[in-house]
Formats: structure tokens, sequence, C-alpha cells
């Protein structure tokens, strides 16, 4: 379907968990957020009846995210009746990577193609400090099981914060070289713990600067979402820069999000959302589900307003909410 500002949205991330068995900085404070009980949070029976409904009105592609999805039991299952639905071609995951090597193999045969991991340290010391109790050795191994399996593309998804790991930003350009993975920095955005992140932010033509080979443009990457991309020279990999604050790209937004609480949400910025498991445990059939998958399309705004007022270089970059067809 085309949503009113003429973008063709054929993209669906779903969240199955609010948990995290991490506490990035950047994500949330230590203590966490509180979690829902067991009855807020949808069922795969529901979600999955939420899929089936809307993936004739032009869902293709499947994200499964959280918090950390691996956390949630019968995931496997899940993925394997996902990529049973009729119209659903592509599924992903974005994980912390910490649970992944166990269950690699079981989410290959059952149907997931890509996988993402958010790495933001190659220190394992830094690498505990910023997850606040992870082991950076049991990311590398999921990464490295992922790359054995054939997964494709296997993407590092950085966030880079300034004064933590933008030191590091040549050794993940790197990893190019020696990997086929694709290393994406993503700028840092105002979320989490604001007293951790304030004046951590660094822009992707900043962080771009800071990797002294030349990089060549590429394009037509597999999964090929926000990001702009690169390569080294000779390179088994790519880079890519996501630039959510100094460059919005909310113009081809092509995705809306399912939170794990049953909310439609058609610009994850934004407050709007619209209350789907409300509706489907009121008896909804799959004409009303999609009724309110047209809704939602129809309020996705333009643009977003995530941004900070100053920034360590003195730019103000604050943005407003564009409104449909601004």
């Amino acid at each position: 379907m085309i949503d009113n500002c003429g973008r063709k949205i054929n993209y669906l991330r779903i969240s199955v968990t609010d948990r995290c068995n991490f506490r990035c900085r950047y994500c949330m404070p230590v203590e966490g957020v509180k979690a829902l009980r067991h009855e807020e949070i949808m069922s795969f029976e529901e979600i999955l009846r939420f899929v089936e409904a809307v993936a004739p009105l032009g869902i293709e592609k499947v994200r499964v995210t959280g918090g950390e999805p691996l956390v949630r039991k019968g995931i496997v299952e899940f993925i394997s009746a996902l990529s049973s639905i009729e119209g659903i071609s592509d599924i992903s995951m974005t994980t912390n990577g910490s649970l992944f090597k166990e269950v690699s193999y079981d989410l290959k045969k059952a149907g997931l193609k890509r996988v993402n991991f958010s790495l933001d340290t190659l220190n394992p010391e830094k690498f505990s400090y910023i997850t606040r109790w992870g082991k950076l050795k049991d990311v590398w191994e999921g990464i490295e099981e992922a790359l054995r399996l054939g997964f494709n593309p296997v993407k590092i998804n950085t966030v880079v914060a300034r004064g933590f790991n933008d030191d590091e930003v040549e050794d993940f350009a790197k990893l190019t070289l020696e990997f086929p993975v694709v290393i994406r920095f993503i700028e840092l955005m105002p979320l989490g713990d604001g007293g951790w992140t304030k004046g951590r932010f660094i822009s992707a033509q900043d962080i771009k600067a800071r990797i002294k080979s030349e990089l060549l443009k590429v394009n037509n990457i597999e999964g090929n979402g926000p990001a702009e991309y690169f390569q080294l020279q000779n390179a088994k990999g790519v880079i890519g820069f996501i630039t959510p604050i100094s460059r919005h790209f909310c113009e081809r937004c092509n995705r809306v999000r399912l939170t794990a609480d049953g909310k439609l949400k058609p610009c994850l910025a934004s407050s709007a959302e619209l209350d789907v498991k409300g509706l489907m445990r009121g008896g909804a059939g799959v004409a009303e589900i999609q009724k309110v998958y047209k809704e939602a399309l129809s309020i996705k705004p333009y643009g977003h307003n995530m941004s900070y007022d100053k920034n360590d270089d003195g730019r103000d970059i604050k943005r407003k909410m564009w409104q449909i067809g601004g």
C-alpha cells in the first residue's frame, strides 16, 4: 500500500518482547524499564493473525526485534510460522547476539534469512561497561556462527558516541577487510540514560572522517534500508552510515512497527499509535484488522522530531514534526 505521503509501505517491524538481558547505557537506565505483565504482551498466535491479515496489503518483509527477541521462549517456532505466511518473502532479526550462537542453526532452518547484531565496541572491558554486564565473546561467537551458516547479509550496527567508541571507528571499518559483514555506523539518538548520552552525539560526517582509507560508494546492498553504503579497497564487506539526527531519511521510510504490547506505530519517533491487541482480543476479524492498519498508514507523518537541541559542534539541528503531505 501507499501512504498519504506517497511512500510504499512493505516492511513490518515486530517487537516480540520488551525484555532484554542487557542494560545498554544509551538505551535504558540501569534499573531497566518496568516489565510488562505476561497478559499485556501479544501472544505469538495474535501476532501471526495480524501478519496474515496485513500481508495481502503489501507487507513483504518482517523484522523481529525486542527488547532482545531471543529471550522470549518459542521464538524459533514463531519464525517458522512467520515464514509460512503467504506473501512474506523476507524475515530478519535484530539481536544483541549474546544468545544467538546456540539457536542460530534452528533459526536458519526455521526461515530466518538475515540478522543484524548490535555491537558498539571491540574492547571487552568497554563492552561490559556499555551493556552493564554483557560479554563481548558471546556476541562475537554469534557473529562468526551467522557467517558460517550463510546468513546474508550479516550486519553489525554500531552506535557511535563521542568519548566512548569514536576512537574505534577505524577498527570497525577494517573488519570489512577480513569478514564479509556490513558495518553500519549509527548516530546516537536521544534515548535511554540522558545523563550518559549528553554531549556524546557525533554526526555521520564526523564519523566518516575518522576512516582514513578511501571510501568507495556502493549500491544495491541486500536488505538496503536507510543507510548510505561505501567500501574500502579490496574489502570483503561494506560500510554504512545511518543518520537519524543529522540528515533525516523519513521520505524513504517504508515501515510500520508493532510493539510487544500490541500497539501499531506508524512512526517510531511519534507518539501516535493504534491499539491492535485490544481490537483483536475484542473479536476483530481480518477486515477490521486491515481497517486499523490502513488507518495507521493514513496518519503516518512525513517526518519525525527526534533531535538534539545543541550538539558538541554547536549546531542547532532541532527538527519539528512534519505534517502528513508536508
